[in-house]
């Protein structure tokens, strides 16, 4: 859509159906006193979850109607406000959904550390003797796990008071990078002098003009090397956070800190790592061959993103990405299928830009609606990829929802990308198969390999130099600026192999990525891209069996931990198998590009 409209002129079947979750303001207001008077009741539980079963059982239900009207509080009044963030109304529904959280949390915080108190014998003789109780069997089963985990009631209240502030270096960063930073001034392609930013970044790496790409990454890095030592205190003082955490909870280190409470084997992260460095020289190929496709001497770092093939400025609007989405998914089955078509008719997503709307995509619901999706469409080939993205973790939602008890819907951060990915993986498939222009053939190719590149590749680097540092700072060695550009700058070499010059600049790069602050997670784009590919992989050859395994994982929610999910859908993570199998469809993909160009 070439005009930017306001929210008010948008046409109602271009926007989400919100009144599906509260008809009106009204009834929000209604809801947040009832939530509120429910809220109030729930400390009158302390100290007595391990009286009776009936008590305890009397608390779960109320704590969960509670959570439950919260959920649908919270997610309506902020996405009333994404839609349109100039909407004052709306943005303090938002402040207040914000608080209503917090209050939730402050009066709910006495339950586990009350749990692991009690005998686990006397709990799990409430849930024989209760059958209503057996449906948090599983939660109890986690909580109990972590007990040689959980410390006194005293040190607890002392973890969860330096906890306020465990969370600074994350909040200097995110300040830092979003508020205080600036960049040197670049020239566009068309030889204007306009502002660089984080925001902006991306598309000037993306410029065919090479000296646009050049300038904005000599500015980025610039400034960000101006402010290494800053930075690295930052940094260090993040890791040092999760080394404190890990030992004070009796852990052998951070990344077992974050791994073992999600059920995570260690070796999942390991074996990440292993694999990627052994299928490394497909890496290499796809950098010779990017190098070649640019019609470049030398090969360097701000030439990693622009497109290798010329963009196919095709046109695809809405209702033909919808249909091209619909088709690519047969393999699916018709009950996918109809739950997909529900969703493009009964106004599940909000489609166009508007002013004030919030950017990007996602998807979002309250249980016992439906999800929603976030969209700003621009009628091309990326938007019919988020299209079918944003529906695969829609659907994801649905199916869990519909399936699982409240306790059990959500799905755990370690699968959260794969039903998604599994979509856009269909879709590529589904292109492929039927493109006879070889240059449009070689595009999706191209884009298909970047996101190998940008997901797997980058993320495993981002991964390996989490576990390099944080295992020094487990041993209490110094992490300062000099150190760290030492080990990002090897590690870029090592990634991006002979063809590439990895230019000075960017062993800054570590400075820049604002996943650090949240330790250990950027691994897990990686191996949810992984089982992404092996399961849609499956799905082609193996059809209605290979969908009927994938719907176990689509409805489970997170009654079982991530790894056993995903074994029931086909996909083994503690083996190296789904990782190797998608490395090989990598290394067919550059070859077959390789053949185009």
């Amino acid at each position: 859509m070439s005009e930017i409209l306001k929210r008010a002129h948008v046409a109602k079947c271009n926007t989400w159906a919100l009144e599906d979750i509260y008809a009106s303001d009204d009834l929000w207001e209604a809801e947040v006193k009832t939530f509120l008077e429910l809220c109030d009741t729930l400390p009158s539980y302390e100290g007595h979850l391990g009286d009776s079963a009936d008590t305890l059982f009397d608390y779960l239900s109320t704590s969960e109607k509670a959570e439950k009207l919260l959920e649908r509080i919270y997610i309506y009044a902020n996405q009333a406000s994404h839609v349109d963030m100039n909407n004052s109304t709306y943005q303090g529904f938002a402040a207040r959904a914000n608080s209503y959280m917090a209050t939730f949390n402050s009066k709910t915080a006495f339950f586990t550390p009350e749990i692991l108190s009690c005998d686990e014998a006397i709990i799990k003789g409430y849930l024989d003797a209760k059958p209503e109780l057996n449906v948090y069997k599983t939660l109890f089963n986690r909580i109990f796990r972590e007990k040689a985990h959980t410390l006194s009631k005293n040190e607890e209240t002392l973890l969860a008071n330096v906890n306020e502030f465990a969370s600074s270096p994350m909040d200097i960063y995110t300040l830092f990078a979003n508020a205080d930073l600036t960049f040197d001034k670049i020239h566009d392609d068309k030889g204007n002098l306009v502002d660089l930013t984080n925001g902006r970044y991306g598309t000037f790496l993306d410029s065919t003009d090479r000296n646009v790409r050049k300038e904005a990454f000599m500015s980025m890095y610039k400034a960000y090397g101006q402010f290494k030592n800053t930075l690295a205190t930052t940094y260090s003082a993040n890791a040092k956070k999760a080394t404190f955490f890990a030992k004070a909870r009796k852990y052998e280190s951070s990344l077992a800190a974050s791994l073992e409470p999600k059920a995570i084997p260690l070796s999942v992260y390991d074996n990440l790592i292993e694999t990627i460095h052994k299928h490394l020289p497909k890496m290499y190929k796809y950098v010779s061959l990017r190098k070649k496709a640019l019609n470049l001497d030398e090969l360097h770092m701000y030439d990693v993103y622009v497109p290798m093939i010329d963009g196919v400025d095709k046109k695809i609007s809405y209702e033909e990405a919808k249909a091209t989405v619909l088709e690519a998914l047969k393999p699916m089955g018709e009950d996918y299928l109809s739950v997909l078509k529900e969703g493009f008719n009964n106004r599940w997503i909000d489609i166009y830009e508007n002013e004030g709307k919030k950017n990007g995509a996602y998807s979002w619901g309250p249980y016992g609606t439906h999800p929603y999706v976030l969209l700003n469409h621009n009628d091309d080939f990326d938007s019919m990829f988020t299209l079918a993205h944003e529906m695969g973790h829609a659907l994801h939602s649905y199916y869990s929802s519909k399936t699982q008890p409240y306790v059990y819907a959500g799905y755990q951060i370690f699968v959260a990308e794969v039903a998604s990915t599994c979509n856009e993986s269909l879709l590529i498939h589904h292109l492929l198969n039927k493109c006879s222009d070889k240059k449009e053939r070689a595009y999706l190719i191209n884009h298909f390999l970047d996101s190998f590149k940008g997901t797997i590749f980058r993320q495993t680097m981002f991964a390996e130099f989490e576990r390099i540092t944080h295992e020094m700072s487990d041993k209490g060695e110094p992490l300062n600026a000099e150190k760290l550009c030492e080990i990002y700058l090897e590690l870029n070499k090592l990634y991006f192999g002979p063809d590439m010059i990895s230019d000075d600049e960017i062993k800054y790069e570590w400075a820049r990525i604002p996943h650090f602050y949240s330790e250990f997670y950027v691994y897990q784009y990686a191996t949810g891209f992984s089982a992404a590919i092996a399961l849609s992989k499956r799905i082609m050859e193996l059809g209605e069996e290979g969908v009927n395994d994938y719907m176990k994982f689509l409805t489970g929610g997170c009654s079982l931990d991530p790894i056993e999910l995903l074994k029931l859908a086909g996909v083994d993570m503690s083996s190296p198998a789904p990782i190797d199998s998608a490395l090989e469809l990598f290394g067919q993909l550059v070859d077959e590009l390789e053949s185009l160009i």
